[in-house]
């Protein structure tokens, strides 16, 4: 597999299936899968099925041909600027891939339950991690590609010396909202971290007021659904979205859940760099936009980013830029 200007280019060994004419290969394509068959001694054998490819191609425009022993299979990026890592759309070329998009820009997980935000933060913070590691020749220069997982609830409760239970017994959900949101505030300044945040009603992320600095990262609501197929998840994230009827539906994007089990951690945080890979791509700007965001101080004015020195406080009439 090789990634060139434009274009993808896969090569496959067929020297040992004894392929006598093109007129036995089959190559099947549309512009998300791609699928590869040969007649060898009279039975039809698949060679390969990518059922989801990394990324969009015109598949119109497709070319394969025979060269010596090797099927090359030709490929026309639809974004041309952006790099495969491989093929298909998995979780490692995803991992390793995902960075170019993200440009440094933090990941914010929002959602009803820390657990469950915390296992996601760790699972895709650990994968960027450790594709890099595997890729150490081609990647060691690059280490602002790295991304750390943050959790609020251990900045808290190592800040306080008590769980986040105790103290929301003692003094409250407001108390810890609050002091989440102040934990939020410094965190709006990093880069290159993918932040677990508190679920629930003690979580920043629940309050409509407190989400001035989780504008400042691409934000992912984990959202559990009662929904039996995808089409229906779908249309139940699009009206969440549409609603407003909850804090969270402020998130960039919403990844839907069939319920929970850790054991499918790492499914669930491929669907959340899949939808960051979908959200950066459908909005080539909305990196810079982010990033402009936090440079102005993370002032609240997100989506409508105000000039310079515009004060949240001010009454004067806005002036976006």
């Amino acid at each position: 597999f090789a990634d060139g200007n434009g274009e993808v280019e896969l090569r496959l060994d067929i020297q040992k299936l004894g392929i006598e004419s093109s007129k036995d290969v089959f190559v099947d394509v549309d512009d998300t899968s791609l699928l590869i068959r040969a007649k060898s001694d009279g039975t039809l054998r698949t060679l390969m099925n990518v059922q989801t490819l990394f990324d969009r191609i015109k598949s119109s425009e497709t070319i394969w041909f025979i060269d010596e022993d090797q099927l090359v299979v030709n490929l026309k990026k639809v974004e041309q600027e952006l790099k495969w890592p491989d093929i298909d759309e998995s979780w490692e070329s995803l991992t390793s891939g995902i960075t170019q998009l993200l440009t440094g820009i933090s990941v914010h997980i929002v959602g009803d339950s820390t657990d469950i935000n915390e296992a996601v933060a760790k699972e895709i913070a650990g994968g960027i991690g450790m594709n890099i590691v595997s890729t150490r020749k081609i990647l060691i220069s690059k280490l602002d590609v790295w991304y750390l997982p943050v959790c609020t609830s251990e900045l808290l409760e190592s800040a306080t010396q008590k769980s986040i239970d105790t103290w929301m017994a003692s003094e409250g959900v407001d108390s810890v909202a609050e002091a989440e949101s102040v934990v939020l505030e410094s965190l709006s300044s990093h880069v290159r971290t993918v932040v677990a945040t508190l679920g629930g009603k003690q979580g920043a992320a629940s309050r409509f007021d407190k989400w001035q600095y989780l504008h400042s990262g691409f934000t992912v609501w984990l959202s559990v659904s009662g929904a039996s197929d995808e089409a229906t998840a779908r249309e139940e994230a699009r009206k969440s979205v549409s609603s407003g009827s909850v804090a969270y539906a402020k998130a960039d994007v919403v990844v839907k859940l069939g319920g929970w089990d850790p054991e499918y951690t790492r499914a669930v945080a491929q669907g959340c760099l899949v939808a960051l890979k979908q959200l950066t791509l459908a909005d080539k700007k909305l990196a810079g936009k982010k990033s402009l965001y936090i440079r102005l101080g993370c002032r609240g004015d997100w989506p409508n980013i105000e000039p310079p020195g515009w004060d949240p406080e001010s009454d004067a009439p806005p002036t976006n830029v």
